[in-house]
């Protein structure tokens, strides 16, 4: 199996993500974003390369984090360590003062015994494949090894959340003023700056899941448990709910009734508006096969075009990054806005959509309402031959028939997992019932002609 899967390297920290392996990976990463005419030219001005590292709060990322430090400079990297910051913050801060890499030691929603670390190169961008398998495969290769004045230095970036909530606030349309906001930190990287943020921009702020001991990251609260924020917003009579998830690249949201709005409503509703003050590159959202077809409909409506990706915040950013579009994003909430930022930033998504009630003198509910959610219903086919699900004649044609059936009012996705043997059933319809019964007929036909 290869090291990098689709956001870094992740697994149970002290199980195969061990310090060992930080160190050394921290060591390859040196030899290979060490490389090329920046580098060259920073050396031959008797200069060291400078990599910005950072971490969320989970316990194990006092020792990853210590590891991945000590790896870079043992290769000659100055290294600024940020401490607890979001993963949208340390991107923002490797382009702010033009470090040639950045580290970010996170496993993003995952429980807090997991781990992981993610690399970013120069301006704060995620790397591309073919980079992540040069980095693999220089672990076998020689490391860097200065001795004397060589080595790099490790020293505290002291004003690196200072940097981060001046960039979030400078990007704002409209000041919040008036609304009342409650923020779920997940007891994660946002919960020292979200709150401070939001305030700084005029919000009144309840707060919850703001008080990470290293081992309750992600533990009944944020993104991936949107019950709480909900009953805490009609508790308190909010005009608002925004979650984070455990390094903040993305935010879910909950309206005054405590409805969730998803990544796709939230894209509907940044789109139309930032189409209203052009700044909507080529009228184009970008968005992943999986967001909903009423993100389509309702962008076809508004005179928007909808660029599809395969499923991954990273293949949002390539076809954004290839043509210059500024909003792109998934239905989990990680939602890329390039004009701010290179990386998906629940802050920044949070705070725009915030932004947008306080402008417009609208509420959420309203707001959303520019896009109808059409019943999207999943259901995995375990235990099958994934490899001919393309090919299977029996199986297209059964979703051929489908989509016919279907017509304008629904639609279609069968996906391939990419590690196990399993195939997605995704049926949208205009009712739940329709989407459950023919996402179940498809199964059954999947189940049937590619059993293993």
């Amino acid at each position: 199996m290869p090291l990098f899967g689709t956001d870094g390297v992740r697994g149970l920290a002290n199980g195969p993500l061990t310090a060992d392996l930080a160190l050394h990976l921290a060591q390859a990463t040196a030899v290979v974003l060490g490389q090329g005419r920046t580098a060259d030219a920073r050396r031959a001005a008797g200069k060291r390369l400078t990599a910005v590292v950072a971490r969320d709060p989970r316990v194990s990322g006092e020792f990853l984090t210590a590891a991945v430090a000590a790896g870079l400079a043992s290769s000659g990297v100055d290294v600024l360590d940020a401490g607890v910051i979001p993963t949208p913050a340390a991107a923002f801060l490797i382009g702010d003062i033009d470090a040639d890499f950045g580290v970010m030691v996170s496993a993003s929603h995952n429980p807090a015994p997991d781990n992981g670390i993610k690399i970013f190169a120069r301006g704060g961008v995620k790397l591309p494949d073919l980079v992540e398998q040069r980095i693999e495969a220089a672990l076998e290769w020689d490391k860097l090894q200065p001795t004397g004045a060589g080595v790099g230095r490790i020293r505290r970036f002291a004003d690196a959340e200072d940097r981060y909530v001046v960039h979030l606030l400078g990007s704002l349309p409209h000041r919040l003023d008036g609304i009342h906001v409650v923020l779920d930190c997940a007891h994660g990287a946002a919960a020292g700056v979200s709150p401070e943020t939001f305030k700084d921009a005029g919000a009144q702020v309840t707060v919850i899941g703001a008080d990470p001991d290293g081992l309750n990251i992600n533990d009944g609260v944020g993104s991936t448990h949107l019950d709480v924020i909900a009953e805490k917003v009609r508790a308190v009579g909010a005009d608002v709910g925004i979650a984070h998830d455990g390094d903040a690249d993305r935010c879910l949201a909950v309206d005054a009734q405590g409805n969730i709005v998803d990544g796709d409503q939230i894209m509907a509703i940044l789109a139309v508006a930032m189409k209203e003050r052009g700044h909507l590159v080529d009228d184009t959202l970008v968005a992943t096969v999986m967001s909903n077809l009423g993100l389509h409909r309702a962008m076809a409506d508004h005179g928007i075009r909808v660029v599809q990706t395969a499923v991954g915040d990273r293949y949002v950013l390539e076809a954004m990054n290839a043509h210059g579009y500024a909003l792109g994003g998934e239905q989990s909430g990680h939602v890329i806005m390039s004009e701010f930022a290179t990386t998906g930033d629940g802050l920044l998504t949070g705070l725009h959509i915030v932004a947008e009630m306080a402008r417009q003198q609208k509420s959420l509910a309203e707001l959303a309402s520019v896009m109808t959610v059409y019943p999207q219903v999943l259901v995995n086919v375990r235990d099958v031959d994934r490899t001919r699900v393309a090919t299977e004649e029996v199986v297209q044609a059964e979703v051929a028939a489908v989509t016919a059936e279907l017509g304008d009012s629904g639609r279609v996705l069968l996906r391939a997992s990419g590690t196990e043997s399993l195939v997605r059933v995704m049926v949208e319809a205009a009712d739940a019932e329709s989407a459950h019964a023919h996402a179940d007929r498809i199964a059954a036909v999947v189940r049937e002609r590619l059993a293993i």
